[in-house]
């Protein structure tokens, strides 16, 4: 097939990307003795008359019109070539018409692509819409990616496209292979040699097993089982007092933890995020979303172990009560649609019992009474039914 490399083709359109982006960082000037460019934003066309040399043009609107014995190349938000250009045309913008001649090849990357003139050699086109109209021409090969593709002209040999949708009512003189998911408009006799289709590749879905998705529940469940009922019984066996007060807040008033937990899930997330947009307060926004991340996952250790207490109200050991808790939590959390209800109340009663515990050791309160001569507070409510097992 009498067509560029792709790798070759590729790289010559990326380098007119990055030619354009630099002319305009540049502010865009002419070489050898073209006249001087339209500075960047410029609405008017670029001078005309006989240049020589490779011209460099930016701006909102380019037109190069005249004759240039040499290279364009164009970026600007408008671009039309509308004179007679000797060498090769590589440009970018949003809109990039070839109105006149060039007898080199284009390297054109826009949004809108449209062909009226004459290009004596090939064409590399990226776009959303390429269309070369009925009295455009080129004269060799043309590779493209496009969304839409219209030929209404004349392409001397082969066309590579990947497109969206392809339409063909001119004439090629070649072969046509183009990538693309529906067929393409494809005028009788407009194609001198063959028409390759070449359909996108689709991911072959994979089906699932029933028992293997039964299976990956199963060890998930087992493994959470694993891990997490360890993780309670060694809470319940390193800090039994501290468990035992967080979740005497639960016993006697669950509904006051509940409260509590709920409004501060809406309060602390809402200050820490202002804390955290007023810059100054962003490193105490960082400690705080530390800390607010570690009170929400003790909620599972405070949760089963409160679950033991319900259940054993003897003299068990904590570590038990966690242990037993934790089973029974963990298998609700595995549980579709239930672990949903029981993973928000275990947040929310978690964090209730947490915060209420902290309140009820504010150091303030705790300094009065022993300036005032009292011993300290004890907790406000005692353990119930689990005396045993903690000491």
């Amino acid at each position: 097939m009498r067509v560029l490399s792709y790798s070759r083709r590729f790289a010559v359109a990326g380098a007119a990307l990055l030619a354009g982006i630099l002319v305009i960082g540049s502010g865009t000037g002419a070489v050898g003795a073209s006249p001087t460019a339209p500075s960047a934003g410029a609405a008017a066309p670029a001078a005309a008359g006989d240049l020589t040399g490779p011209q460099f043009y930016a701006g909102t609107f380019v037109d190069v019109p005249g004759h240039i014995d040499g290279d364009v190349y164009a970026a600007g938000q408008s671009v039309t070539i509308s004179g007679d250009v000797t060498g090769d045309v590589i440009a970018a913008g949003q809109t990039i018409s070839i109105t006149g001649t060039v007898e080199g090849n284009v390297r054109l990357a826009g949004q809108d692509i449209s062909i009226t003139g004459t290009v004596a050699r090939s064409g590399t086109l990226f776009g959303t819409n390429v269309s070369l109209g009925d009295a455009g021409s080129v004269g060799q090969d043309v590779v493209a990616a496009a969304g839409d593709i219209g030929i209404a002209g004349t392409v001397g040999r082969d066309m590579v496209v990947s497109v969206g949708h392809l339409s063909i009512d001119g004439s090629v003189g070649g072969n046509v292979t183009y990538y693309s998911d529906t067929p393409a408009h494809i005028a009788a006799g407009a194609v001198s040699g063959t028409v390759h289709h070449v359909k996108p590749t689709r991911p072959r879905a994979v089906e699932v097993s029933p028992w293997a998705v039964a299976l990956g529940w199963f060890l998930g469940l087992l493994y959470a089982l694993v891990a997490l009922t360890i993780v309670a019984a060694l809470a319940g066996l390193l800090i039994p007092r501290w468990l035992r007060r967080v979740t005497d807040h639960l016993v006697p008033s669950p509904w006051k933890a509940l409260l509590v937990g709920f409004v501060a899930s809406i309060v602390v997330p809402v200050a820490l995020l202002f804390l955290l947009v007023t810059i100054v307060g962003a490193p105490l926004a960082l400690a705080g979303i530390l800390i607010w991340t570690v009170l929400i996952l003790f909620t599972f250790v405070y949760g089963a172990f409160y679950i033991g207490r319900l259940l054993l109200r003897g003299r068990e050991h904590p570590a038990v009560k966690s242990l037993v808790g934790g089973v029974i939590l963990i298998t609700a959390l595995q549980i579709p649609w239930l672990n949903i209800l029981v993973g928000i109340a275990m947040v929310f009663f978690g964090l209730g019992a947490q915060l209420l515990e902290f309140y009820s050791q504010r150091p303030w309160t705790v300094r009065a009474d022993v300036d005032a001569g009292r011993a300290p507070l004890a907790p406000a409510h005692p353990p119930v039914g689990d005396q045993g097992g903690s000491t």
